[in-house]
Order: C-alpha cells, then structure tokens, then sequence
C-alpha cells in the first residue's frame, strides 16, 4: 500500500510529538533549591521594572441562600503598598461586610513593606519541595509543594506552579496555614495568573470555604482590564514638566 506525502507527514509529526514527550518525562527534575533561587532572582528583576498598576477586580460570593458581588479599582504603587476603591456593590450586606470588607482590609495590609516580607513565597517563610512537571495553559511548569515555617495567616499550605521560562508563579492551590478571620473557614483556592508585558499579575481565584451563619460558600475573584504605570524615567520626565507647567 502506497504512503502518501501527507499521511507521511502526519505520522511523522507524530512520532516527533511522541518522542518529545517521552524525553520531557524522562528528563530528571532540577532541584527545589534551583527553581526557588532562579525564581528569586527573576522575580528581582520583574519587580525592579515594575512602577506599579492598577486593575479592576470583581469579587462574587455565593451559597444556598445569599448572592453578593462587589467591583472595585485596585492600585498597585511601586513598592507593592495596594489601595482599593469600591467602584459598585450589591447582594447581602452581611457578606460585603464581614467577608468582602475583611479581604479587602486584610490584603491592604499584607502589601505594606513590613508585612509582605514575611508573606512572600521566600526560602525565609517557607520550606519547598519538588514534586513533578506539568504543562499549562501558560506553558510547562514545575511543581512545588509550600508549606510555611510559621502558623502565619497570611501564609499557606499547598502547591505552586513555576513556569520552566520565566520562573514565575502561574498557579497556586491550597489553604491557608490559619483561617483568615473568626467568620471564614475550611478554606480551599486555586489562584491563577495571567501575563501582561512582561509581568504576570493575578488572574483569578476560586475559592470554596465555609463562612459562619451562612454555610458552604464560593468565592470567586476575577481581575481584568490591567495598566501598568509607565516606566520611572517617563514618570520622572512628566513630573519635572509638570513642575514647570506651575
């Protein structure tokens, strides 16, 4: 039987396929210690370049008996300091205050400089371990399982996904090392991140937990529509022809 041009082709593009995926499972693994610091210093240089953002971000919680949904504007300056603008909010008023509220106010404080220190994904807050390579959305990545050297309740208990080219976190799954607050507990996430430019910045979160009084719970958290804030040597240009204008 005759092989055309094209089934040839075709089977060999398959073959190759195969091979490569064969020689990526059989490649060994580099060490936690390897990701960890290339991530370290990747992670230096991004943050090095970046003066800052600003987002929307929609937070959704739902259970059997109540709905409520918020959006606000998220700003990012160039030390990681965020602020929040509650742009609309509707649903139950106990949920936006007591879970919505509460995440908001918590993560403004885990992004001052004194806090985010002891909450980053650091070899100082927490012990890593390789466990296997996954391919993405994003891309291949390594997995590591985090798991804190202190019952800190900003930290967290789990796995992250380092993408094999950037070094960058691209998804991060778990629960917190503490609950967050007396009304949320027996939480569950899976965090994701999205690349703009040459940053990646939070994408979404699915969250299940169980929130007092009202019972299972999902919460689900959505950021869009990033800008990033032009590079130092631009905003210092537009300053100093500000400060002429007057």
């Amino acid at each position: 039987m005759k092989l055309t041009i094209k089934n040839a082709f075709s089977s060999l593009t398959f073959l190759l396929l195969v091979a490569l995926a064969s020689a990526q499972a059989s490649a060994p693994l580099p060490s936690a210690e390897n990701v960890v610091e290339k991530m370290m210093q990747f992670d230096a240089q991004r943050q090095s370049e970046l003066t800052g953002y600003m987002a929307t971000r929609r937070y959704v919680a739902v259970n059997k008996k109540r709905r409520s949904e918020m959006l606000v504007r998220v700003e990012c300056s160039s030390d990681g300091a965020k602020q929040f603008t509650i742009l609309s909010e509707e649903g139950s008023g106990s949920i936006r205050k007591h879970v919505f509220q509460k995440l908001l106010s918590e993560e403004t404080k885990a992004s001052r400089r004194g806090t985010r220190n002891s909450t980053r994904l650091t070899p100082a807050n927490y012990d890593f371990r390789i466990v296997g390579q996954e391919t993405l959305e994003t891309g291949p990545a390594y997995v590591l399982e985090v798991s804190p050297r202190t019952p800190n309740k900003y930290l967290i208990n789990g796995k992250i996904w380092v993408d094999a080219n950037d070094y960058s976190i691209v998804r991060l799954e778990g629960h917190p090392a503490r609950n967050p607050s007396f009304w949320v507990h027996s939480v569950h996430f899976v965090h994701t991140y999205q690349k703009v430019g040459q940053f990646w910045f939070a994408s979404s979160t699915r969250t299940t937990s169980e929130i007092r009084i009202f019972g299972e719970s999902e919460l689900r958290i959505d950021n869009s529509d990033y800008t990033l804030n032009p590079p130092a040597d631009r905003m210092a240009e537009a300053n100093e022809q500000a400060r002429l204008v007057r």
